[in-house]
């Protein structure tokens, strides 16, 4: 087996500019096998296009490299032969077969002791180990091309096990000298089996190297989008970019620009290329199954649709289906119903659409049920779904869509009271997002992240997130994200009692069209505006947008969405009669499963009985959320319910655990605490978190503060006590 590892080498390692945006720093380090002198000369040489992430990044560090074969150029003739041996049978397709290569041709090993003195590589029991992948690729480039084949034919010679022809045909078609539509039809073959296996990325090698040996221009072009579908599907979206840029594949540039561009530029794409697929046939990408095909277009480009948050464009797309004799995508007929108010239609559309989420099902699909779910105000079958649709592309090999389904599953856990679990699934996500060139996504999680903070306390990185998101999806035009993020921040306004402030953001969020706003998320904040503006005194427009928020409620009989339409009704009237309808709106929470807004209408319950003098059940209601939000994490509604009971009278026992670090501190500071005691920088903590550096000292400062300490040889020994 042949591996590489990847030591720091010299004194220092560069640092990339604080400047780089995040997608393409992360990027930029995995493109550098994680080696920052390699990150450094490539972030260096970037175009503007290339740093805004329009422009794939380059493949790799030209000076970087001439060093590297320079220093295998001056190694014996015999210790280079093994070199380029051992990196063929890697590089760019790891086969596992250097040690049976040397043992069928009893191949002399002693020279690979000159490449260990000079740091070059070293042997072990399983193989060569390279110093990093740059060596690697240097002693493969510097051969010559006769040295190459030779070396190819040799390893697609002692491959012959069990599940190893894909392997072999790369090394086959490796040695090939020129087209060959014979050796062409075997890569496709090959890569067809390990599309199948889930192996997206030795795929688009085969399918890569299948365009190469093809002698048919319309053959290679046809080639080249296969395998930028399969670079996206491994992950590998700067490549992708590369190869459809050789196409023109208006499908798979859609999708990129759905992922990583303007989502309207990617609607547009997406329904032409859905509509030559239903009328035309398969294109460049083409496929035994284009109705199919197309029907999976008109499901993304639903997503670019709601991205943007003109949900005009998906009754666009439905009148499109209809007239092309498609069944659209359940979301998409949903979406377009919603918009036109037919509030039953949408209902009974989503509903379809949301009952999709059988295991094992078409991650797209599964994701389109989530969202309908999600729609329906049904958290616990769009956790399901998201869930389901993760699974289902992990089990194919396509990580890129992984990602894709936390993006929606952030929001049944905000809602179903689960920040502080659900903070490090999606901080994960946002990783892969980064790493796959996913930046629109990564906005997206960026944005949810920060409703995460609004409810554990975490003020400043709710802002900074918040902020991350909004510029962003404002240059791209995503609504959706732009919205998410002015919401959080309404609700961290909301939960510190800066009313005024809350109510006109959410103001603002409900005027907000495409592009700069979402009527989803408009929609999901309506409770919240209402008790902002009754806290303010402003009601008039709270009125009307609970009228409509009422409307769909009582179509789609959600008993969360009953729930809070009834504590809204509630806030909007005074005395008994705005008692029944709190005990309305706690009977639907029972059947509910958003257990936050549950502890949060107690909490507005318990202020109005003791306003009316009830103190008993307001004091059993208050004791009720102030023991939920303690659960939850959220520390300012945990204080709003002290301040109630203390206006009461009545004794509050400090907050739960003073001894315990986890009510001491809030869930990004216990993080950074952990962190730093395990030794970690502020730099390398920031990196982690995907925060500045800046926010990440600001955090150890409250840290200190908060548990009384001055150092971090005391911030270690409280954790180890702990």
């Amino acid at each position: 087996m042949v591996t590489s590892v990847n030591p720091v080498r010299g004194p220092a390692q560069p640092e990339l500019g604080p400047s780089l945006p995040e997608g393409v720093r992360v990027r930029i380090l995995r493109t550098a096998h994680g080696d920052r002198r390699a990150a450094a000369e490539l972030a260096s040489a970037l175009t503007e296009r290339q740093l805004t992430g329009v422009d794939p990044l380059p493949a790799q560090p030209p000076v970087l490299l001439r060093a590297y074969r320079q220093e295998v150029r001056a190694l014996p003739d015999t210790t280079r032969r093994l070199l380029l041996l051992a990196a063929a049978d890697q590089y760019p397709v790891d086969t596992h077969a250097f040690l049976r290569a040397v043992t069928a041709t009893r191949l002399d090993t002693r020279p690979l002791v000159t490449a260990e003195v000079a740091g070059v590589a070293h042997a072990t029991a399983g193989g060569i180990v390279f110093r990093d992948p740059w060596t690697r690729i240097a002693a493969y480039e510097t051969a010559s091309v006769t040295d190459r084949r030779a070396v190819h034919l040799l390893l697609a010679r002692v491959l012959r096990g069990e599940g190893e022809s894909p392997r072999r045909s790369w090394h086959r078609g490796a040695a090939a000298l020129g087209p060959s539509r014979r050796l062409a039809a075997e890569l496709r073959a090959a890569a067809h089996t390990a599309r199948t296996a889930g192996d997206h990325a030795l795929a688009c090698a085969l399918v890569e190297r299948a365009a190469a040996l093809s002698p048919e221009p319309s053959e290679r072009a046809r080639l080249l989008a296969r395998a930028a579908a399969d670079a996206w599907r491994s992950g590998d979206a700067d490549r992708a970019r590369r190869l459809v840029a050789a196409t023109d594949d208006d499908a798979l540039g859609g999708l990129l620009a759905l992922r990583a561009g303007n989502a309207t530029d990617a609607f547009d794409a997406l329904l032409t290329a859905a509509v030559r697929y239903a009328e035309d046939g398969p294109g460049p990408a083409r496929t035994d199954h284009p109705q199919h095909a197309a029907v999976h277009l008109l499901a993304r480009a639903t997503e670019a649709a709601i991205y943007t948050g003109d949900l005009r464009r998906c009754r666009e797309a439905a009148a499109v289906a209809d007239r092309l004799g498609i069944v659209p995508p359940g979301t998409l007929g949903g979406l377009a119903a919603a918009f036109e108010g037919r509030y039953d239609d949408a209902r009974d559309l989503l509903k379809a659409a949301a009952g999709r989420c059988g295991p094992g099902g078409d991650p797209t699909l599964l994701i389109h049920s989530g969202i309908a779910a999600l729609m329906l105000g049904d958290h616990t079958a769009a956790a399901t779904a998201t869930v389901r649709a993760a699974a289902s592309a992990r089990a194919g090999g396509d990580g890129v869509t992984v990602p894709q389904a936390m993006e929606f599953r952030a929001y049944a856990d905000f809602w179903t009271g689960r920040p502080r679990a659900a903070e490090a699934a999606t901080l994960e996500a946002l990783r892969q997002a980064y790493t796959t060139g996913q930046d629109n996504g990564a906005c997206h999680l960026q944005a949810a992240l920060a409703m995460f903070a609004a409810v554990t306390g975490d003020e400043d990185v709710c802002r900074e997130r918040a902020e991350a998101a909004r510029s962003y999806a404002l240059a791209r035009g995503l609504g959706l994200p732009a919205a998410l993020a002015l919401f959080a921040l309404a609700f961290l306004d909301l939960s510190t009692g800066r009313f005024a402030a809350s109510a006109a953001r959410l103001r603002a969020l409900a005027a907000f069209g495409p592009g700069h706003g979402h009527r989803a998320i408009r929609h999901i904040a309506t409770p919240h505006y209402v008790e902002a503006a009754v806290r303010t005194g402003d009601t008039r427009v709270a009125r009307a947008a609970h009228a409509d928020y009422d409307h769909w409620a009582r179509t789609v009989r959600s008993p969360d969405d009953l729930a809070l339409s009834a504590r809204c009704r509630a806030l909007l009237a005074s005395g008994a009669e705005a008692v029944e309808h709190y005990r309305t709106a706690l009977d639907l929470h029972a059947s509910g499963t958003r257990d936050f807004e549950r502890a949060r209408t107690e909490l507005l319950f318990g202020g109005a009985l003791r306003r009316l003098r009830h103190r008993t059940e307001a004091r059993d209601r208050l004791h009720s959320a102030l023991e939920a939000f303690e659960h939850f994490g959220s520390p300012q509604c945990a204080a709003a319910a002290r301040i109630e009971l203390r206006v009461l009278g009545e004794p509050v026992s400090p907050v739960r655990g003073a001894d315990d670090l986890v009510a001491r501190l809030t869930a990004q500071q216990l993080m950074v605490a952990r962190m730093a005691a395990d030794g970690a920088t502020n730099r390398e903590i920031a990196a982690r978190l995907l925060l500045s550096p800046r926010t990440i000292d600001h955090h150890l400062r409250g840290v200190f503060a908060r548990l009384g300490i001055r150092s971090r040889i005391e911030l270690v020994r409280l954790l180890g006590e702990g």
